[in-house]
């Protein structure tokens, strides 16, 4: 934030009592520019649209928005079926238009996505979950 908005205040809060995570934040009415999607209200009751610049660079670093993507929405977990354990990664979003940028971001990379509920992405095949384990690491 403060190499785009070297001029504004950055804040930082981190969390205590076990929690590792922080709130940055930085307030500008130029972060509308950046991110159209911005809107009022809930973004599952909105269209989130990727621009054609913000398509673009997703699609030069896909890896990174399927990261993203994954740290705020996801999961990575162990299932247990018929006395063997594998990984699979779940991606939750209520937002018809992000679960259709995650399943894009997945294509383009040729990682291999079920829908078994309305909201959910799951990603089980070995080698859809290897790429994933390469690119996601680990939730910190």
């Amino acid at each position: 934030m403060r190499a785009v908005m070297p001029s504004n205040a950055v804040h930082v809060q981190h969390y205590v009592g076990g929690e590792n995570a922080a709130q940055v934040s930085c307030y500008s009415k130029a972060w509308r520019c950046l991110f159209p999607q911005y809107g009022r209200g809930r973004k599952h009751r909105r269209r989130i649209v990727l621009a054609d610049w913000q398509r673009e660079i997703a699609e030069i670093h896909t890896g990174l928005l399927l990261r993203g993507l994954i740290h705020s929405d996801g999961c990575r977990t162990i299932n247990k079926s018929m006395g063997k354990e594998y990984v699979r990664y779940f991606f939750d979003q209520h937002s018809d238009d992000v679960r259709e940028i995650f399943c894009w971001a997945c294509d383009l990379l040729g990682i291999g996505w079920r829908q078994p509920k309305w909201k959910t992405i799951s990603i089980a095949r070995r080698e859809s979950v290897a790429v994933l384990d390469d690119l996601v690491g680990p939730k910190s």
